[in-house]
């Protein structure tokens, strides 16, 4: 029988001895530096030119989309959006390590991960515009993508909430013999939710094959990392909670999908969560309801730029030769070309029809819902001006 003594294991001492934030030296991954050439010990993981490309083209296409957006959202076509910029390494190069059957559970900053698994463009615009030809029938906010055939769970607005059901969904894989792992992305910020403490310790404690991947980028928010905690970071709290963990540059695509393909291959092999914390940087406001000059310097931003993980990695193609200048160019303005048509036609694209806001939850929608909906289609029939493409849905 399994000894179950939880003192079994405890190194005695007879004096006092107190345990300090210095004892743990956590490293943090880098391959790649800043201008692009790899470290002397380092080793570039084993990925052809067409994946490496694949990476890239990525990343460029997230940074394009998340330019055209945010100017589409001061235009007042549409409500709200939460860029990237900065962090596009982060989510794509992990999301490359990844296999298609596993399950992606995503907080509001993955845009790579999603189109790296193809998302298309039309499904980015059909999300943003709140459309009848959005699966989710124009409910979510925009930016809250869901793609069901990409293993991409729905993502939900309060903090947190996705590291929990990371845990189950992946203790549930595990339990089906399942040869996958539940990817799980948050914010530095949302790790001092509640919900952080309790899914990482559901997953150490029933050995979960969850990746819990942590973007830490200096700033909860206008809050930045020094008013939100004072230990090392999030990697230490792995540490705690008996989790395998590894802390990367998050602006080094390189050295993001060595340490997510090797916590696969460990959260598989082992059946065990691994925590990685991706230090990195937001070089974009929070979302388009934020104004990042009044907390943070220009300084501070210009020494990130240096660092941009797009920059990074195309300097290392270029020297390599799998990059051409000219063609990149061209490749970038066809790009914002595919945007730009996606977003006029797509904005053109009727809503659904207002009865479908109580619809899909109860076979029967109970009397209240009907009276409120009643209210509604009322409200909208008296001022049509004030609702021009709801009015036409009724």
């Amino acid at each position: 029988m399994k000894d179950r003594n939880h003192l079994s294991n405890v190194r005695l001492s007879h004096q006092v001895n107190i345990i300090d934030k210095g004892i743990v030296d956590i490293p943090m991954l880098q391959i790649l530096q800043p201008d692009g050439t790899v470290h002397k010990e380092a080793e570039v993981p084993a990925l052809d030119k067409e994946q490496v490309l694949k990476i890239y083209q990525t990343m460029r296409f997230v940074r394009v989309l998340d330019e055209r957006m945010v100017a589409a959202q001061r235009q007042g076509r549409i409500s709200f959006y939460l860029a990237s910029t900065g962090e596009e390494a982060a989510s794509t190069a992990s999301a490359a390590a990844l296999e298609p059957q596993d399950m992606i559970m995503s907080q509001y900053r993955e845009q790579g991960a999603l189109a790296y698994r193809g998302y298309s463009t039309e499904a980015f615009m059909n999300q943003m515009f709140s459309n009848e030809k959005e699966p989710n029938k124009g409910r979510q906010m925009p930016i809250h993508y869901g793609a069901k055939e990409l293993n991409f769970m729905t993502i939900s607005s309060p903090l947190g909430t996705q590291i929990p059901q990371a845990s189950g969904y992946a203790y549930g894989q595990k339990m089906a013999g399942e040869p996958a792992v539940t990817i799980c992305y948050f914010g530095e910020g949302a790790a001092s939710e509640g919900d952080f403490h309790a899914g990482l310790n559901m997953a150490a404690v029933l050995n979960c094959p969850a990746i819990f991947f942590c973007r830490n980028n200096g700033y909860a928010i206008s809050t930045p990392a020094e008013e939100q905690f004072a230990g090392d970071g999030i990697a230490s709290r792995g540490l705690g909670y008996g989790i395998k963990t590894i802390r990367v540059d998050g602006n080094d695509a390189f050295a993001v999908y060595a340490a997510t393909k090797q916590a696969r291959e460990i959260a598989l092999a082992e059946s065990c969560p691994v925590l990685i914390e991706a230090m990195s940087y937001r070089l974009a406001a929070h979302s388009t309801s934020d104004d990042p000059t009044g907390y943070r310097s220009k300084d501070e931003e210009a020494r990130w730029q240096a660092k941009d993980p797009i920059q990074r990695l195309g300097n290392w193609l270029k020297a390599r030769g799998w990059l051409d200048e000219e063609q990149e160019a061209k490749d970038v303005e066809s790009m914002r070309q595919e945007v730009l048509q996606e977003l006029k036609r797509v904005e053109k694209v009727p809503i659904c029809r207002v009865d479908e806001i109580i619809e899909d939850v109860y076979d029967e929608a109970p009397w209240h819902l009907k009276e409120q909906l009643a209210e509604l289609k009322e409200h909208i029939a008296k001022y049509p001006d004030a609702y021009p493409k709801t009015s036409g849905r009724l």
